[in-house]
């Protein structure tokens, strides 16, 4: 049985999040859960709605996805989990996401490692390549620099 995913983020994050990886990974709807965090609402009540969440999966055990370590999301996740079932990481972005999803059948441990590195690997600065023959503009500054 595979593992459940549990995202806890910033209204609309968390669905944005699921709604990605489910255009990729269609078939991974029933192991993806979400639970978008609203301005207003109360911890006390975002942490028993998400203990609801976690209580109804069928899945042995959770990896949950928060995005902002110390806000409100990742507190709430932080009184979920209990490192045995339940495992979490803050800082979610889509290519951990879609690591986990694409490895939810492999040991608790093993998505948490998959993920770590989907999500650090997700991440780089690009190099862009300056157009060819382009003239300088009125307003541009010569900075010996040109890489953005």
């Amino acid at each position: 049985m595979n593992n459940g995913i549990l995202i806890i983020a910033h209204t609309p994050l968390a669905s944005a999040l699921r709604a990605c990886a489910l255009h990729v990974f269609p078939e991974g709807a029933a192991d993806v859960m979400v639970f978008d965090v609203q301005p207003e609402a109360k911890p006390e009540d975002t942490l028993a709605a998400a203990r609801r969440l976690i209580a109804e999966s069928p899945a042995p055990s959770t990896l949950v996805l928060t995005d902002i370590f110390g806000a409100t999301p990742c507190n709430v996740a932080q009184k979920l989990t209990d490192g045995v079932k339940t495992r979490l990481i803050t800082g979610v972005n889509l290519p951990m996401l879609l690591r986990a999803v694409t490895y939810r059948q492999e040991t608790l441990e093993s998505l948490v490692a998959r993920a770590l590195a989907g999500g650090a690997q997700g991440v780089m600065q690009v190099a862009s390549t300056a157009p060819l023959k382009q003239g300088k503009y009125k307003n541009d500054q010569d900075h010996g620099d040109h890489q953005q």
